[in-house]
């Protein structure tokens, strides 16, 4: 081989990682942007039948289809967003922590129904949580900041669902926007097979996300039921919240099944802690095994083998796997990138065994 091939190769090479660094740094330094196109392209995803059935069915053009699609989109969050309004309105009304004093003898009163079913001396709590060395640390001067931090945090949500929404809206008016980028970046001879792809990715995607919906759907009606039985006050809201959490795999019901003891716990202080507040927490704690009993038996089994095609071993390990790399946010878009890596494989590597078995039933 002579030494200008040689010297063109490494050169090449060179170029090629130099592009790859450039690339790298620039999705670094625009997380944001990044995080913003892959939610757009979730929501995308999750309205796609819808879009796909205005323009079939009922012959919407694309602008109308995703004006549509966009517009329940926004009418769903705004609806979600108003359940919460009551909540914080009664929470603000309520709100005694700037009363210390009052504090004090919720705490006192909680700690003493604690030790007289506990059999335990009063001074063991109050010296568990500290209470008073807590009371004294309250800063009032922290209002103002915490205002102007939530200030910035509505101006940051604002950015973020305008651009969310303006990216999913151009994303459900052409469906192929994405495919056809990413073409750009692929030698010829692979398109067919890039598109082959997107469209398989695109049908398991879609199907996954819905079945993610009808997830928290079944989750929050047995939820709510349970909560409103024991006379939970906010019940939807609380449920919609544990039902939401349960987005996170394993670690998700365990965080939401200690919010909903903690609020049933504190729904009614004033109630007698042995005779009314134990027995309700102990009731909403066998109702929400009962949600995570079906949802682990009948709602995820059926996502999975029915949306995504992998078995629930398979799927136990790379969520694990992902967890362990990229923590909480990997263990959510575990499936989704697995799934879309196994299309791909199928797609180009098709004769390796290993391959063959883990893409047998797509």
């Amino acid at each position: 081989m002579e030494p200008k091939t040689i010297a063109n190769g490494i050169l090449q090479a060179l170029l090629k990682l130099f592009i790859i660094g450039v690339v790298l740094v620039l999705l670094y330094s625009l997380t944001s942007l990044l995080v913003y196109f892959l939610v757009a392209a979730v929501i995308s995803l999750i309205g796609r039948p819808i879009a796909v059935f205005l323009k079939e069915k009922l012959k919407c053009n694309s602008l109308l289809a995703a004006t549509i699609t966009l517009l329940t989109f926004i009418g769903l969050l705004f609806g979600i967003l108003s359940l919460f309004f009551p909540l914080l309105v009664e929470q603000s009304n309520n709100l005694s922590l700037l009363d210390v004093e009052a504090l004090k003898i919720k705490l006192n009163y909680l700690t003493k129904e604690l030790s007289d079913y506990f059999n335990v001396d009063n001074s063991f709590w109050l010296g568990l949580l500290e209470s008073e060395n807590i009371l004294q640390s309250i800063n009032l001067g922290l209002v103002p900041d915490f205002l102007n931090g939530l200030l910035n945090f509505l101006g940051s949500f604002s950015v973020a669902l305008f651009s969310v929404l303006f990216i999913s809206f151009f994303l459900l008016k052409d469906s192929e926007l994405l495919e056809r980028i990413v073409l750009i970046f692929i030698k010829e001879s692979y398109h067919l097979r890039i598109q082959k792809s997107f469209e398989r990715i695109k049908n398991l995607l879609s199907r996954y996300f819905i079945g993610l919906l009808m997830q928290i759907t079944i989750l929050l009606v047995i939820y709510t039921i349970v909560l409103a039985v024991f006379g939970i006050n906010n019940s939807f809201i609380i449920a919609f919240l544990c039902a939401l959490l349960n987005l996170i795999p394993y670690l998700g019901p365990i965080f939401g099944g200690v919010l909903m003891i903690i609020l049933t716990l504190t729904n009614n202080l004033e109630l007698n802690f042995s005779a009314e507040v134990l027995p309700n927490v102990l009731g909403v704690s066998i109702g929400f095994t009962i949600g995570q009993l079906v949802d682990n038996f009948f709602s995820q089994p059926y996502i999975f083998s029915r949306s995504v095609k992998s078995h629930p071993l398979e799927i136990f390990f790379v969520i694990l796997a992902s967890g362990s790399l990229f923590g909480a946010v990997g263990m959510i878009i575990a499936i989704p990138m697995y799934t879309a890596s196994k299309v791909i494989l199928k797609e180009f590597f098709a004769e390796n065994k290993i391959v063959q078995s883990l893409t047998k039933d797509l």
